[in-house]
């Protein structure tokens, strides 16, 4: 399966190259993945670089590699997330540190959104947020998105769902 390329005014969300390894292992590697089960060495993330490639072929969606439309430098990744022991499909966003502060996460992140209900049909999402990412929390309001309970995953325990707007309420 191809992966679709998505492009806003300032980002590009592509398919996720080997070049893309140093800045998202370097990602991996820090305290910011603390609510992602983090941090990782390179080898668990290049394994999570290639799941990212290999979710898109298992469910016929995923995420994206954001990257800086001028310069293709990787900022982030976004986009939609299905594990197993998921509900439903998450919309999930990840900024590494080049693209703190500048609004990427919201850009991508609606992007990915739109992408979801204008190309893929879905009516509604999730994110999944773990109660003390006051960042991810905020963003999450920002596009609308209220809390909707929380799932109990084997693993990882109680995690919280917030839910985003439908197609026709998108704010």
């Amino acid at each position: 399966m191809l992966i679709p390329t998505v492009t806003t005014d300032r980002l590009t969300l592509r398919a996720p190259r080997e070049s893309d390894l140093p800045a998202f292992a370097a990602f991996r590697a820090s305290d910011r993945t603390s609510f992602l089960g983090g941090p990782f060495d390179e080898t668990d993330s290049f394994k999570q670089l290639c799941a990212i490639a290999g979710h898109w072929q298992i469910r016929g969606f995923g995420r994206w590699m954001v990257a800086d439309r001028t310069t293709d430098e990787p900022l982030g990744v976004v986009g939609l997330f299905f594990p197993v022991h998921w509900p439903e499909p998450e919309l999930a966003w990840s900024v590494f540190a080049a693209g703190e502060g500048r609004g990427v996460a919201h850009e991508s992140a609606c992007a990915a959104r739109d992408y979801a209900y204008d190309s893929l049909g879905m009516t509604t999402l999730i994110s999944c947020i773990d109660p003390a990412n006051s960042r991810s929390i905020a963003l999450a309001r920002r596009m609308g998105a209220t809390p909707d309970g929380h799932f109990d995953h084997p693993r990882s325990g109680a995690i919280h769902v917030w839910r985003h707007p439908g197609p026709g309420d998108t704010p």
